[in-house]
């Protein structure tokens, strides 16, 4: 229950705190709650066969009545990838942007889902009421058509959220940030900014979209084959500038990647591409041209291990082969976490005698995200009472929070909370009012949190040290009447091995003499005697600590 007073709001960071990715926000004013985006984070190497990693919203089902709607930024995953599964839980609108709702429209889809039920669509520029509160949407340039700031009116004053976002001068749609608005509501008084801090450790301001455009059109002029770009499949404009290349250089753009064929085919839909008659060509039909008449636009930017890029590089894509002479576009930066995934496709692509161009060498990306200029012009435009850097690792949260106190936001009046932390803000205070339950939830396959600590800590083993299955079948008074035998999965080849395997047998029979002799039967302790042997004599021998996991069976 909320224990707001009048003239106070409180904010309650879910995610996009200390990391990048699953970004969601939950604002609470007169006993009600307003939620800003919900997001999902990419699982590092340590959270083996883990999909997804989405916030914790256990708090929100608890008090899902009180809940007004979900308002949107942008279309990107981290940002609105979670809903499908928290509008499992939680029944209220969502309001975003036409493509921003597009793209989740897609999703929920997918996840059999009725997307009328729950989108409510706004247009940049313009506000909605919900509940109490009034939200307005304010354009700013990303690295994806239609994204947003937000104004958020509360009773203790206005909060602007502005999660992800640059200055663009020359934006590839010609739709330049609502500087203008912000400058009006600083005038105003903003009660508290929450600002984008991914590059808030780069100095100066961020390139233009439209740069990339002539980096790309660079290597159309100088390709002979095929030319591969693999990009975001979000970042629509991007996408816009290939298509232009093609057509001045006369070739046919093939599309290759699922969530890259989607997201053209939904960008297209609702007019945020371009596309001329007869340029677009199916994937299969791309051996029916010449090389040098011929674009591919795929996915897998980013290393990932089934894209479309990945599988080329390896050579294993059913359909493509990437040939001596063929030009590259890597046009993506590698997200945290991802840069040796994208380091090995590189590699394999030059293995194979591309021409690869990618961002270390050429301008074939640039940033969607505020450098430290803009970040100041942000605050400057706005000139908040509180502020909260956000979408950021703690080292990026920090120096965004130095450099506010450069432009004058006094260091008692910046926050960089704990993810569940309540933020209590009114126009003469702004304190933590306790907290709620947060964190994160592991999505594996169809199962959501039924991956713990105990089962990761499990594939960690299993991963690093293997399996060990010791099957021993006794009678009830304990006695055994066949076995042990060992199974090996992941730790020695039994065929190569033999003599340590006979050694390990031999602990085992040992081990299972001793409670014969001591007349013990209780399968509990006869495993832990099983596994205290193996585990013992296998450390001694050769210094691994395979998973020992004893079978018994009685008859």
């Amino acid at each position: 229950m909320s224990n707001n007073r009048i003239g106070e709001v409180t904010v309650i960071p879910l995610g996009g705190l200390g990391e990048i990715g699953k970004n969601m926000m939950v604002v609470e004013a007169n006993n009600e709650i307003l939620i800003v985006d919900a997001g999902v984070k990419f699982p590092e190497d340590e959270l083996y066969g883990v999909d997804l990693v989405i916030p914790d919203i256990s708090y929100l089902v608890k008090n899902k009545e009180r809940i007004k709607g979900i308002v949107l930024t942008h279309g990107h995953e981290d940002h609105i990838g979670a809903l499908p599964y928290v509008l499992k839980d939680i029944d209220a609108p969502v309001y975003g942007t036409k493509l921003t709702l597009g793209l989740l429209s897609g999703k929920l889809k997918s996840h059999n889902m009725l997307a009328d039920t729950y989108l409510r669509h706004v247009y940049p520029g313009h506000s909605v009421e919900i509940g109490s509160f009034k939200v307005e949407f304010i354009r700013v340039n990303h690295s994806i058509a239609d994204s947003c700031a937000l104004a958020i009116h509360t009773p203790a004053g206005p909060l602007v959220y502005a999660s992800d976002f640059k200055f663009d001068q020359t934006p590839i749609d010609g739709k330049m940030a609502d500087i203008h608005k912000l400058a009006e509501l600083g005038d105003e008084g903003v009660l508290a900014l929450f600002s984008d801090s991914t590059n808030v450790e780069r100095e100066g301001f961020t390139m233009s979209e439209r740069e990339v455009g002539k980096t790309i059109e660079d290597s159309f002029v100088e390709a002979t084959q095929k030319i591969f770009v693999a990009s975001f499949a979000s970042n629509i404009h991007r996408i816009q500038q290939v298509f232009d290349a093609a057509v001045k250089y006369d070739r046919k753009v093939a599309l290759s990647g699922r969530s890259m064929i989607n997201n053209v085919h939904i960008a297209l839909e609702l007019g945020y591409l371009n596309i001329p008659e007869g340029l677009l060509i199916d994937l299969k039909d791309i051996n029916k041209l010449p090389d040098h008449k011929v674009v591919l636009l795929m996915t897998g930017s980013q290393g990932e291990r089934m894209a479309a890029l990945t599988r080329m590089a390896r050579g294993d894509h059913h359909q493509i082969s990437v040939e001596k002479g063929d030009t590259i576009v890597v046009s993506a930066t590698a997200i945290p976490g991802n840069a040796k995934a994208v380091g090995r496709t590189i590699n394999q692509l030059f293995k194979r005698g591309a021409n690869v161009i990618y961002e270390a060498l050429s301008g074939v990306h640039v940033s969607g995200h505020a450098s430290q200029e803009e970040l100041k012009l942000m605050l400057n435009l706005t000139r908040p009472k509180y502020f909260f850097p956000v979408h950021g690792e703690y080292r990026h949260l920090h120096l965004h929070a130095k450099l506010a106190q450069g432009v004058g936001i006094p260091k008692e009046n910046i926050f960089i909370p704990d993810l569940g932390d309540r933020v209590t803000l009114s126009q003469d205070r702004g304190y933590i009012n306790g907290s709620v339950q947060a964190g994160r939830v592991l999505i594996d396959g169809l199962g959501i949190g039924d991956v713990g600590s105990v089962v990761l800590r499990d594939r960690r083993l299993l991963s690093e040290n293997g399996i060990l299955m010791v099957v021993v079948t006794i009678n009830k008074e304990g006695k055994v009447l066949a076995g042990p035998d060992i199974i090996s999965r992941g730790f020695v080849y039994i065929r190569e091995s033999g003599e340590l395997i006979n050694d390990a047998t031999k602990q085992v029979e040992k081990a299972l003499s001793e409670c014969e002799d001591n007349n013990v039967t209780e399968w509990s302790t006869l495993k832990s005697k099983i596994r205290s042997a193996l585990d013992s004599f296998l450390y001694n021998r050769i210094k691994r600590r395979p998973m020992i996991l004893p079978i018994i069976m009685e008859v």
